[in-house]
């Protein structure tokens, strides 16, 4: 058998690749229409949710069927937080935004991590849906209709303005840093002991706690950071939409990020990013199919992607990463290796 490159050289390799995938991104507005560059947003957002969720789901073994509360959450907090027809500033309302995420993270997690397997995720949906209902059936935010923002932050420090928000082009490199700075960010977490323990909380959390370790407080502070991450993307996804309604924090949504958790990977960093991108260009494909006849193709998008998620399920049980990695360790004779951008081991 030929000998394999060394793993120090693959790491390597993989940095330098995701190096050169960021510049291309940063790259994006000189060279794409608004059209395409906020669309790229938009799946750089959803891969921020995604990753916040595989926390819990692929790494911690928890399934939780209202990740996208926190989403929400932070997504009216800058609403409310915007004066009408001013601007917030952007310094305190992201901040303020994501530690609102956070402490609805750290309340709820705080009855739900008790609970486990389909008591945890009936528990998660039902704080989800009194979230939902809070905001749709009350006029603390607009009702059903939602909340507008007229005015996307200010930025300005001092009478220096780093970057204007109302352009789209500035939003979109906003976006990208973030995202870049969450996955570094999940990436040291996942490699250090805290990481570790979640991964053996997942494999057997008996196990762990006759360790020593207390498996409630690492659950519900992975339960609050995820949700502070489900945050950072909420408050992205109202600046650039520039309104918030209660469809952000449905049970839907919560729905949709699982599914691109699962397609693209559980248990990885680039799964749910790959997932996420699957996701919305499959969308955006059915979405676009013509008329056949009679039938509306389009219009009944869902039905593709109901059909497309049940053949994923059934060929691809490991998603798509996992799908390539087998591919890839078959053709070069190589035996899984853990690693925080490739699948976690299953028990």
């Amino acid at each position: 058998m030929p000998p394999s490159h060394s793993a120090p050289g693959r790491t390597a390799a993989r940095v330098m690749l995701q190096i050169a995938l960021l510049l291309a991104l940063a790259c994006l507005p000189w060279f794409a229409e608004k059209y395409y560059v906020q669309f790229v947003a938009r799946i750089l957002i959803m891969g921020i949710l995604a990753m916040s969720l595989d926390l819990l789901l692929g790494y911690t073994g928890l399934v939780s069927f209202g990740h996208a509360a926190f989403y929400g959450v932070a997504a009216y907090s800058l609403a409310m937080l915007t004066p009408a027809y001013q601007a917030a500033w952007f310094w305190t309302s992201f901040p303020l935004a994501v530690l609102g995420a956070a402490a609805a993270g750290l309340a709820i997690g705080f009855f739900v991590v008790r609970t486990h397997g389909i008591y945890f995720i009936m528990v998660t949906l039902a704080f989800a849906q009194m979230l939902f209902f809070l905001f749709h059936d009350t006029r603390i935010a607009g009702g059903n209709d939602g909340i507008y923002i007229d005015v996307r932050p200010d930025t300005t420090i001092l009478g220096w303005k780093p970057f204007d928000l109302e352009r789209y082009d500035q939003v979109y490199l906003l976006v990208l840093v973030l995202f870049a700075l969450v996955w570094m960010f999940l990436r040291i977490l996942l490699r250090s002991r805290f990481g570790h323990v979640l991964v053996g909380i997942r494999v057997n959390e008996h196990r762990m706690r006759s360790l020593g370790f207390e498996t409630f407080r690492y659950k519900l502070a992975c339960f609050t950071i995820a949700a502070a991450l489900a945050g950072i993307a909420g408050y992205l996804s109202a600046l650039q939409f520039g309104v918030v309604n209660p469809e952000f924090m449905g049970w839907h949504q919560s729905a949709a990020v699982m599914m691109m958790v699962i397609l693209g990977g559980m248990g990885t960093l680039i799964g749910p990013v790959l997932g996420a991108s699957a996701w919305m260009l499959l969308e955006l494909g059915f979405q676009s199919l013509p008329v056949a006849g009679s039938i509306d193709l389009g219009k009944h998008w869902q039905l593709w992607m109901g059909a497309f998620i049940v053949l994923t399920a059934l060929l691809l049980p490991s998603g798509l990463l996992g799908a390539w990695s087998a591919l890839w360790r078959r053709l070069h004779h190589q035996t899984p290796a853990l690693d925080a951008d490739d699948p976690v081991a299953k028990p």
